[in-house]
């Protein structure tokens, strides 16, 4: 089902002055896409998309009173279509009169702002991307280590809150622990954050529930991180060929994001929190061109092709 935003939230947010049309700020915006109508204006509609809100600045303003009353009507009757979530008046500008009258009639709200055109621009579609940004949620904890943001998931009991405080107490931060919200932005990063009523909360099985900002201080906590690797914990399984090299980089997509994904096999004695930890150094180092099992095998190749040579 698609997101949807009611006028009525937009009107909190920026704190809009309704001009007219009141009865609509129950009408939804399902794009976070703006539209200034200036070639509307000159009565050119072939490729108007309704469905935005429509911002009229100084220049769409200036030219719409240069029209005759007939094509002024035509115009904003044009511009106020049924899927026309609402019209936004910026600069304070009067409000022409036959658009508050449309208003009225068609239950569109007429908004108005003292913001410029460009900046009400700006700060709406980043609300509303926000917003209307595909969102998940998946059990499992949402750690920031040496900067890189890492969600931890495996089976229930496996270690992962364990494995969280160990990080905390080792200088690392804590997002999220067993659910963490997820929101995909328009160029497919995702964004982590714990909710609410558990934000800054960590369970630990055989003591509770613990506050990690009242323990450990405001350095050990933030509120919300971008998502850049996953580490699965699982039971170690005798008859499995794990990776040893780190030559095979698996993902896992998460909404329509591929992550890159670490599976970490749990047995006693392993300790988890240094494995995370060489995991996001890895990972960083990664990005910055060095592959560390690529190297060993490219010198050992080389190695191997040498004692060919020196046979023959």
């Amino acid at each position: 089902m698609a997101k949807k935003v009611k006028v009525a939230e937009l009107v909190q947010q920026f704190q809009f002055e309704v001009v007219s049309g009141e009865k609509g700020l129950r009408r939804p915006i399902v794009v976070d896409d703006l539209n200034r109508p200036g070639l509307e204006m000159a009565g050119y509609f072939e490729y108007h998309s309704p469905e935005r809100i429509q911002l009229l600045g100084k220049t769409e303003l200036t030219f719409y009173h240069m029209l005759s009353k007939e094509d002024k009507l035509d115009r904003m009757s044009r511009l106020c279509s049924e899927e026309t979530p609402c019209i936004i008046v910026t600069r304070s500008f009067d409000v022409p009169e036959e658009l508050i009258a449309l208003g009225e009639e068609r239950d569109i709200p007429i908004l108005r702002s003292g913001m410029s055109t460009t900046s009400l621009g700006s700060r709406v579609t980043g609300f509303l991307e926000r917003k209307l940004a595909p969102t998940t949620t998946i059990h499992g904890v949402l750690v920031d280590v040496y900067g890189v943001g890492i969600i931890i998931t495996g089976s229930s009991g496996i270690g992962k809150s364990e494995t969280a405080l160990e990080l905390v107490k080792r200088g690392h931060r804590l997002i999220a622990d067993d659910a963490v919200e997820i929101r995909q932005s328009a160029d497919n990063q995702l964004d982590g954050t714990a909710p609410e009523l558990i934000r800054h909360l960590l369970e630990i099985r055989g003591v509770g529930i613990i506050n990690v900002m009242t323990l450990f201080g405001a350095g050990a906590i933030r509120n919300h991180k971008r998502i850049t690797l996953v580490v699965r914990l699982e039971n170690w399984q005798p008859d499995k060929q794990y990776d040893r090299l780190g030559l095979d980089e698996e993902t896992t997509r998460i909404i329509d994001t591929d992550v890159p994904l670490v599976t970490v096999p749990v047995r006693p004695g392993r300790n988890l929190a240094v494995i995370i930890e060489v995991a996001a150094m890895n990972f960083r180092l990664k990005r910055m061109g060095y592959n560390a099992a690529q190297q060993f095998t490219h010198k050992l190749t080389a190695t191997i092709d040498n004692d060919a040579d020196d046979l023959d």
